[in-house]
């Protein structure tokens, strides 16, 4: 914990890991003090919303799905993507809040996630240096010095990329989209043979008579907005800082400073430094905020970093996504588990099982086997069912496209497959096919925990 006074701009003055070499400071201030004039593109009052089922989620009365892409990037900006994520969402939440009878909050990674951490900050190729790329909010992929050049105009368009796919989510999520009547018809085309999809109609099924049912009664779209609308919320990690502080607005009605970027920010394993900009930003945010726990956490190092980022232990304020991989998680989460259990602090345990089974092929490509996936969350829900602990949520990185990035699922994607679509900018992501699988799995682990957890009834 702190007692140095927080303002917007006070990490400038820490340590500012993953930060890109601007060439011209008068440019990047230019920018910075035009974004300061825009629009938020969230509301304070959206963020006390997401706060308060985060906190539900954490004593075992809801369950946190956060998921979307690894990088967003400005090329494939189209309402077709960003319509396939969100009905993927949809999926998802649907099976796990009727499999698992549990409130499901759903926050996307998705109006903002444009920068990308880098383990280098260049890459070389033939002999050749240049600036890694480190998302599109910041430079281009394409291998050029012109590219690669950071170039701070580039924050502009991601604001008005991210305020445009917002819009259009909250359309999908207001107008109809996400109406129960139409659980049947959110698969994609190329999900039609999933083996599966059987179960899935199934349940579609059984919702159709359930709501006809309720209809019968009296109980329809008018008069139970619910039905057809649903609370869908955006989040990135929070790692451009220039850009974080540009949104960072005073609430008129608390008086309360919110990053008005996105609902929920994150701080990555590579700047959770208790010490550095990052933390410092953060704990003074009134966001709900997420913390990545990776295997080299201590017990003390992370009650450092709770006392900074939440000392009055706010419920629904502070997640941790553990992030470990499946052959780490079950040594290192235990110790941490209950060393925040013995503090009495109100922290949402996450599941990141994507970030710590990366490989990369002999083809040079990185993916994911499903299988790890599926052993690390697994393993996650072991843990806590052995501690006394809730698993409150799932964090992924995955795609409503058609793509071919992680090996395995129902269709045994193998490496040779790879290439077939192999389509992300940075990390393999999940598809449609292998999140749904992933659901159900998920939904039949939750239903058995709550039997056994008498707290989460």
């Amino acid at each position: 914990m702190t007692d140095t006074p927080w303002t917007p701009e006070s990490w400038r003055g820490k340590p500012a890991r993953q930060q890109p070499a601007y060439p011209s400071a008068a440019a990047l201030a230019r920018v910075e003090n035009e974004l300061a004039t825009y629009p938020p593109l969230v509301f304070a009052q959206e963020a006390r919303a997401l706060q308060d089922g985060l906190a539900r989620a954490a004593v075992g009365e809801g369950f946190l799905l956060h998921g979307g892409d690894c990088a967003e990037n400005f090329t494939d900006f189209t309402a077709p993507r960003i319509r396939d994520t969100f009905k993927v969402l949809l999926q998802m939440a649907i099976v796990l809040t009727f499999g698992a009878a549990v409130p499901i909050v759903k926050v996307a990674r998705m109006a903002g996630q444009y920068a990308k951490p880098r383990s280098a900050d260049l890459e070389t190729r033939d002999g050749v240096s240049l600036p890694s790329y480190r998302g599109d909010i910041v430079n281009g992929i394409e291998f050029t010095k012109e590219a690669r050049t950071p170039d701070p105009q580039r924050m502009i368009t991601a604001y008005h990329h991210s305020a445009a796919t917002l819009n259009l989510l909250r359309a999908f999520a207001q107008g109809g989209l996400a109406d129960l009547h139409e659980v049947g018809r959110w698969n994609m085309g190329f999900v039609e043979s999933n083996p599966l999809r059987d179960r899935y109609q199934e349940m579609a099924e059984r919702i159709g008579e359930s709501l006809r049912f309720m209809e019968a009664m009296g109980i329809n779209s008018d008069t139970a907005p619910v039905i057809r609308e649903t609370s869908l919320y955006t989040s990135h990690e929070a790692l451009l800082l220039n850009y974080e502080q540009a949104l960072t607005r005073r609430d008129s009605i608390s008086g309360n400073w919110y990053d008005c970027s996105a609902h929920f920010v994150w701080i990555g394993e590579r700047t959770r430094g208790v010490d550095d900009a990052h933390v410092e930003f953060c704990r003074g945010i009134h966001n709900p905020i997420g913390l990545k726990v990776g295997p080299s956490m201590t017990g003390d190092a992370l009650m450092r970093l709770i006392d900074t980022l939440d000392p009055d232990n706010s419920p629904g304020r502070l997640s941790l996504i553990a992030r470990m991989g499946a052959d780490a998680i079950g040594q290192v989460l235990p110790d941490l588990v209950r060393a925040v259990r013995r503090e009495g602090r109100a922290a949402l345990w996450v599941c990141d099982p994507m970030h710590g089974n990366t490989v990369t092929t002999s083809t040079g490509l990185k993916t994911r086997d499903f299988a790890a996936v599926m052993r690390e969350l697994s393993r996650f829900l072991d843990v806590h069912q052995a501690e006394g602990s809730h698993p409150g949520g799932i964090h992924l990185e995955m795609t409503g496209e058609n793509v071919t990035e992680c090996t395995g699922g129902a269709y045994g994607l193998s490496e040779e497959d790879l290439t077939r679509r192999y389509r992300t900018y940075c990390d393999p992501r999940l598809n449609a096919d292998q999140v749904l699988e992933l659901a159900f799995l998920l939904a039949d682990s939750i239903r058995t925990l709550k039997t056994l957890r008498p707290s989460s009834r």
